[in-house]
């Protein structure tokens, strides 16, 4: 292989690289090849560079379905990461529990969005990352590779290579992050459980999600840790990790969660359920496999205070 980094025949193209195809390889798909060949880039990347003409084949740009023969020149050029935008460091305090040269684990507090957006420009997670590991500039999305929403507190893990990002998303795709949540809900919940249910956008409100026939796959078990009077306390832990999941299925089989302005009860009856002023939902827990070392790990974080305060004021009311 023959590496240039002069060689620039697309507009932000950093590096070119030149393959001949080994004969072994013969008969297989161009797009599962460059996956063998650049194994810390995403199917869906390498794609998109077939797509764009950063491969070519015998000088000519080739369907991701094409399929070689063995001996080829394959020439691929390395387009630069997509700048992040407008997006600014910040210095924002983050409660890091883990970090090394590959990934980052953080415990995230409620009222911080994760990612900048529609009146969101500033004061996000992504702001705090580019300032604390400056290098995260030049991954994608700062290195993100799942969200909490903003009011949900919690573990996160941050991807800090490319090549760890694209090992933490196949992961999440292949399911293996294990993610699990406890959620105050409304009622007696019985338990153990499952909710198997698709979720989908809303089909009027469009700012919210629902369970919809043809929604996408979503499946969330729970069990019962605490019963307390007129509420649950439940572990949900997440088999897919769909937009507003456990809020939406815990909603949908008629317990929502405490202090949910979206799918909650706007007012239960219980003075200490009902001056919760978000949802009551915290990722404790965190398992996965480390991106570079093949070393399992994982992390559990205690209850924010607000959450923490609100349990032992209905456990104290509960023993009145």
């Amino acid at each position: 292989m023959n590496t240039s980094a002069d060689y620039s025949p697309q507009p932000h193209a950093v590096l070119r690289r030149d393959f001949e195809i080994p004969a072994e390889m013969g008969g297989q798909r161009v797009d599962r090849v460059l996956a063998q060949l650049f194994p810390e880039h995403s199917r869906t990347r390498l794609q998109a560079w077939l797509r764009d003409g950063y491969v070519l084949v015998d000088g000519a740009a080739r369907e991701a379905k094409h399929k070689l023969r063995g001996g080829e020149h394959l020439s691929v050029v390395e387009p630069e990461a997509e700048p992040l935008g407008a997006e600014l460091p910040e210095d924002i305090p983050l409660a890091v529990l883990f970090e090394d040269a590959h990934i980052l684990v953080l415990d995230k507090p409620p009222g911080l969005v994760v990612h900048p957006g529609s009146g969101n420009r500033s004061g996000t997670l992504l702001n705090a990352l580019l300032h604390h590991a400056p290098q995260l500039e030049t991954v994608p999305r700062a290195g993100i590779v799942h969200r909490l929403d903003k009011e949900t507190s919690g573990l996160m893990v941050v991807a800090k290579t490319l090549a760890a990002q694209t090992a933490l998303v196949r992961q999440l795709q292949a399911r293996d992050v294990g993610r699990h949540y406890l959620a105050l809900v409304h009622g007696a919940l019985a338990g153990p459980g499952s909710v198997d249910a698709p979720v989908g956008r809303h089909p009027t409100h469009r700012t919210k999600m629902a369970v919809i026939e043809g929604g996408r796959e979503a499946r969330t078990h729970y069990v019962v840790r605490e019963r307390l009077r007129a509420a649950t306390l439940v572990e949900c832990r997440l088999e897919t990790g769909r937009t507003h999941q456990i809020r939406v299925h815990m909603a949908s089989i008629g317990h929502p969660l405490v202090g949910d302005p979206v799918y909650g009860r706007r007012r239960s009856g219980d003075a200490l359920r009902d001056a919760f002023a978000r949802q009551a939902l915290h990722a404790f827990r965190l398992a996965l496999v480390h991106p570079a070392s093949g070393e399992p790990m994982q992390w559990e974080v205690g209850l924010p205070a607000d959450f923490a305060h609100l349990l032992d004021a209905l456990r104290r009311e509960a023993g009145a």
